[in-house]
């Protein structure tokens, strides 16, 4: 009698033994799953969809097996028939996390049939789902399922041979195929155990969730060299683009020209790490220099090339520094044929402050702003001492007293620089004095969007310049910049800039004049 009953506690303490191990196994599984799923969640910088696939899978397979364990059932008060329709909505839908996976990983061969595949798997999770509602019996839709993955295993199998047999040359299968096929098949041999088990031909306890967690953990393997391999293609990415970047601000001016009379302010704001706006200067001597400004459509490396190909180009154009058209000519004729899917707005100011006189030109750029104040007033009009009224359009006149504040738009443009060899450009000529500001600046600037997607526009910047006529040029540089980021900041409580594209101004202030 003792010896029976040793033997009784033998057996119970064997059979707990195992209802805790299954437990660990389950609650290992359902731990790696959630944290699967939160990381893929919270990875602002890049989402690997297989990470988000496997954990989907692992829960499932978590859920299924501590759903069938004695222990779990116990702790709620649900029938065996809700157990069993659980256990069916997971069989339902187990496989289509997992064809998703694979869809990530197959080769281009494969994604047809497994897109077709998934197509059918959410057609069948469906239906089996709701068939119990209209009086289908578990019995009969397992037996459908059986058939269906059979049906599936044979297929894939018909459709493999196909590719092998047609003659193309295919690539060899890739690490993660090979890692995916090799926990496959040791599931497989757990699989057979198992109904050998069933058979009677061996003994002892149903293992098969053992060759599925192996299974699981070559899906995270897969997974995590997935996510590592594509954390160093960022590094490196990462690291071109810093080079870049560095190499992008050598080209652009480390300081503004020291020129006798003019006061020169550059501001330039990138929207990502490179950048297409682009400025320069052709410094002739002490009372004569040239501008430009441009902006090459796009963003990013592309543009930033385009940028660097601008700065040797213009560098050779200091023979015509004086003739704004000539050097958009030969601009225009070094860049056509280098690229087709961009071209590069530009505006060109030569300024001879021994002469007072600007001229400029422009190719498909924003005009440059003019503000500046005279003091001769009409009884029936408006004289302006200085400017030829046929060459320019004046714009928002302010009386003040016998002082007139005026701004106004030079506009003479051309086509853009880059697409047409037989583009021709013309110049505007003004004459300047002390006080004049010029502003030449990218469309960053006047089509920043506020919330309401209304654009800042050049009537704002023409007010900004009225308003900062007697500041000075970095002081309103830097004001500017904040004014656009207060109008296209994310609310109205932060001053964040929103940013569609990069910014460039150059502010020009004549200070003195012979």
């Amino acid at each position: 009698m003792p010896h029976s009953l040793d033997s009784v506690i033998f057996l119970l303490r064997s059979e707990l033994r195992w209802e805790f191990f299954n437990l660990a196994v389950g609650i290992a599984l359902l731990a790696v799953a959630l944290s699967a799923l939160a990381l893929f969640f919270f990875r602002r910088r890049m989402r690997e969809f297989t990470l988000l696939y496997f954990g989907l899978f692992a829960m499932l397979f978590a859920l299924r097996l501590l759903a069938v364990r004695p222990s779990v059932r116990s702790l709620f008060d649900e029938s065996r028939e809700f157990w069993a329709y659980f256990d069916w909505m997971i069989t339902c839908t187990i496989a289509l996390p997992l064809s998703l996976f694979l869809l990530q990983v197959v080769g281009e061969d494969f994604k047809a049939f497994f897109r077709w595949l998934v197509a059918a798997q959410c057609g069948f999770a469906l239906f089996g789902i709701l068939a119990p509602a209209f009086g289908a019996t578990l019995f009969r839709l397992n037996i459908l399922n059986s058939v269906m993955v059979l049906a599936t295993l044979g297929t894939a199998a018909v459709f493999s041979a196909v590719l092998s047999y047609s003659g193309r040359p295919r690539p060899p299968l890739s690490r993660e195929v090979r890692i995916f096929i090799a926990g496959f098949v040791v599931w497989l041999l757990f699989v057979v155990h198992a109904n050998l088990l069933g058979l009677g031909i061996l003994q002892g306890h149903n293992v098969e969730f053992l060759g599925l967690t192996i299974f699981v953990a070559a899906l995270g393997y897969i997974s995590a060299h997935r996510i590592f391999a594509n954390e160093e293609r960022l590094l490196i990415i990462s690291k071109e683009l810093e080079i870049a970047r560095q190499i992008q601000s050598s080209i652009l001016p480390q300081r503004v020209p020291m020129v006798r009379g003019l006061e020169i302010a550059a501001r330039y704001l990138p929207m990502s790490a490179v950048a297409g706006d682009f400025y320069d200067f052709l410094e002739i001597d002490e009372k004569r220099i040239g501008v430009l400004i441009a902006d090459v459509t796009g963003h990013g490396v592309p543009a930033a090339l385009i940028a660097s190909m601008l700065k040797v180009a213009f560098a050779g154009q200091i023979a015509n520094a004086q003739d704004p058209a000539r050097v958009l000519t030969g601009l225009n004729a070094a860049l056509c044929g280098k690229f087709e899917e961009h071209f590069v707005t530009a505006a060109y100011v030569y300024l001879d402050l021994e002469q007072n006189l600007l001229r400029y030109s422009g190719a498909g750029h924003p005009p440059v702003l003019r503000s500046y104040n005279t003091g001769v007033v009409e009884a029936r009009g408006i004289k302006v001492k200085g400017v030829e009224a046929t060459r320019v359009e004046l714009r928002d006149v302010e009386v003040s007293g016998v002082n007139l504040r005026l701004s106004e738009e030079l506009e003479q443009n051309g086509l853009m620089l880059g697409l047409f060899p037989e583009a021709t450009y013309t110049s505007l000529e003004i004459a300047v004095s002390s006080g004049d500001r010029f502003l030449l600046y990218t469309d960053g600037v006047s089509e920043a969007k506020n919330a309401g997607q209304e654009e800042f526009g050049s009537a704002r910047l023409r007010k900004f310049l009225e308003i900062h006529q007697n500041s000075s040029v970095d002081q309103a540089g830097d004001d500017l910049l904040a004014e656009i980021a207060n109008w296209s900041s994310i609310s109205q409580n932060s001053a964040k800039l929103v940013q569609d594209d990069d910014i460039t101004l150059l502010l020009l202030h004549v200070s003195a004049t012979p």
